[in-house]
């Protein structure tokens, strides 16, 4: 059989996407995209839409409209920068950080028994996807240039 592992690759990534918004959406009451967009305002530091919006590579409109939601739930505090402007700042509020936490951990857990399962060590696996993650931020860098 021929091997194709950027195909692989997406399969992998879209069944792990739909299996977190079902876990998410069961157990916590939340989509994955936006679990996602909490995880980076809380552990990446997505301090305003623009910089959500280029992360999650959505449209500013779009993640202008998911951060009311979120705020709308009480996970997100989304407040004028005092900078000036049209700028939105966000954070976490105790809410957020406590879904983000909980789930985060619930699904390294799953993922932990997923990679387990299937013979491949953990770590091993853990540290040839920030290989690859750290080797893709890399190239990113020097195209931009």
């Amino acid at each position: 059989m021929e091997r194709n592992l950027s195909l692989d690759l997406h399969v992998l990534t879209a069944r792990l996407d739909r299996a977190a918004d079902r876990i998410l959406r069961a157990e916590y009451g939340v989509s994955y995209s936006r679990f996602l967009a909490l995880t980076l305002v809380g552990e990446l530091g997505a301090s305003t839409q623009r910089v959500l919006a280029d992360y999650l590579g959505v449209t500013e409109p779009s993640v202008s409209r998911m951060t009311a939601v979120l705020a709308a739930d009480g996970f997100l505090d989304v407040r004028p920068d005092p900078a000036g402007g049209r700028r939105r700042r966000l954070s976490l509020t105790d809410k957020g950080e406590r879904l983000v936490a909980s789930a985060r951990q619930g699904f390294e857990e799953r993922l932990a028994l997923l990679v387990e399962h299937s013979g491949v060590p953990y770590d091993e696996y853990a540290g040839h996807t920030a290989q690859l993650l750290e080797t893709f931020a890399q190239w990113e860098k020097e195209a931009a240039k």
